[in-house]
């Protein structure tokens, strides 16, 4: 699908679901990675994650179109256009518009799954452990249990 067929999509989404015109630009970007979409506010131009397309078909891409459109026509309207007012959450829910977009896993991410924790805290007292992703300096803290000193293990 081309830009334009995606500007011709959106307009007829914004016709039949809003009512109202979309008068900006819809393209695709597919440098998009962990978004379904995203509205701009200053220029009022919507980007559609092609990806989505590709892996979700266009069923999903239509709800995602839908989620933009709402940031879209609300923020013209002067009424409440973010993810958590009230105006946001009702207009969405009345045009079937997903809250969330659908999550694109690439084949090269199914082989490699990384470890959830890198480093382990271990109190020299009690031997109570603390699991952390990211490296931290034991000797600012204590244990929360006995407060003795701690000592970083890696599990690299």
């Amino acid at each position: 699908m081309s830009n334009e067929q995606l500007q011709a999509w959106v307009e007829e989404i914004s016709i039949r679901s809003f009512h109202v015109p979309f008068r900006h630009r819809a393209t695709f970007n597919r440098r998009l990675s962990s978004t379904g979409g995203r509205y701009f506010m200053k220029s009022h131009n919507i980007e559609i994650n092609p990806h989505q397309l590709k892996i979700h078909g266009k069923d999903e891409v239509e709800k995602i179109i839908k989620h933009e459109l709402c940031h879209y026509h609300l923020h013209l309207s002067g009424r409440g256009y973010k993810h958590r007012d009230a105006d946001f959450k009702a207009l969405l829910q009345e045009v079937g518009g997903s809250r969330f977009c659908k999550a694109i896993v690439k084949p090269e991410d199914k082989k490699r799954k990384p470890e959830p924790y890198r480093y382990i805290l271990r109190c020299v007292e009690c031997g109570t452990e603390y699991k952390r992703k990211r490296k931290m300096d034991p000797a600012r803290y204590r244990c929360g249990r006995c407060s003795g000193r701690l000592r970083l293990l890696m599990l690299d």
